[in-house]
Parts: C-alpha cells; sequence; structure tokens
C-alpha cells in the first residue's frame, strides 16, 4: 500500500483545474468589476465637473452645491452594511446587479432635475442606489478566489480608480460639451 504525498502548490490534476478555473473566472469577472468601479467613481466626482452649467441651469449657490455633493455620502454611508445585508440574503449576482442598475437609471434621471430640491433627492437616492457597491464587490470576490489569488486580483481591479481620474476628467468634459 503506498500513499501519495504532494507537497503544498505542488501542480496536480485538480490544482491545474482549480488553475484554469479561477482564471476563467478572473478573466471574465475582474474586466467587468473594473469597467463598473471605473465607472462608479467617474458618477460620483462627475457632479463637480457639471458644476458650472448646471449651478447656473438650477441657481444653484455656493452652498447649495456644496449641500447637494454632500448628500450622496447620507445616502451612501446609511445604506452601505444593509446593502451588504441584503446582499447575502438575496445572493452577490441579483444584488450588484440591481445596485448597477438603480444607480445607472438614477444617474441618467439627474439630467432632468429642474431645481436645487429634486438634485438634493436625486444625490440622495445615488447615494442610496450605490450603497454597498465597492465593498460588495470585495465579498463577491471572495466567494470566488482563495486569499492568495485574490490579493493578486483586488489590485488588478483597484486599477480602475486612478484610470477613472486620468479620463474620467476628459470623458465628462466631452459629455457635457455635446
Amino acid at each position: 500500500m503506498t500513499s501519495r504525498t504532494h507537497l503544498p502548490g505542488a501542480a496536480t490534476p485538480d490544482n491545474e483545474m482549480a488553475n484554469r478555473v479561477m482564471r476563467k473566472v478572473a478573466l471574465r469577472l475582474i474586466p467587468f468589476l473594473g469597467l463598473a468601479y471605473f465607472l462608479n467613481y467617474i458618477d460620483r466626482t462627475n457632479i463637480s465637473f457639471a458644476k458650472l452649467t448646471m449651478s447656473e441651469d438650477l441657481g444653484l449657490t455656493e452652498t447649495m452645491y456644496g449641500l447637494a455633493s454632500g448628500l450622496f455620502f447620507v445616502g451612501y454611508i446609511l445604506l452601505e452594511v444593509p446593502s451588504n445585508l441584503a446582499l447575502h440574503k438575496f445572493g452577490a449576482r441579483r444584488w450588484i446587479a440591481r445596485i448597477l442598475v438603480s444607480w445607472g437609471l438614477i444617474a441618467a434621471l439627474m439630467a432632468f432635475v429642474p431645481n436645487a430640491t429634486w438634485l438634493n433627492i436625486a444625490r440622495v437616492a445615488l447615494g442610496i442606489a450605490e450603497a454597498g457597491f465597492f465593498p460588495g464587490i470585495m465579498l463577491y470576490l471572495t466567494f470566488w478566489f482563495p486569499r492568495a489569488v485574490r490579493v493578486r486580483l483586488v489590485g488588478v481591479f483597484m486599477v480602475a480608480l486612478p484610470l477613472s481620474s486620468a479620463f474620467g476628467a476628459p470623458i465628462s468634459a466631452a459629455i457635457i460639451q455635446y
């Protein structure tokens, strides 16, 4: 009777299959999640790019603009933890999809706000819609990848933030101009 022993991390058929599956999942998830995070950050900061024309169109004072900017975080902070509890209840795939759809709809509807009151309501609603996105993604990645692999993938995912900072201003300017 012989026993087979394998060194941890040694190439075995099971390890090779697991690595192929993780690579395939990473190639499908990380670009999509990175793009979503890229757009998420642009969406959070686009109010600053729209400030000049929006303030004039809606008759906003500096104080009113500051309030509208900050109200996003009221909704975001209040519902970040409940959003992640809902992620467990409804499943990550469904809940993250809900976040993306509701956030996209509210962001699109913000183009039609007629005054400061509706802008404030829209900003709180946007914060509520986006609540739980980042921590939900981090949790979602724990479902798919072991810690050693996840560290690298989170690093790749986080590259979306500086990219959105670099490309967000030109994209926002182009959108506002047209």
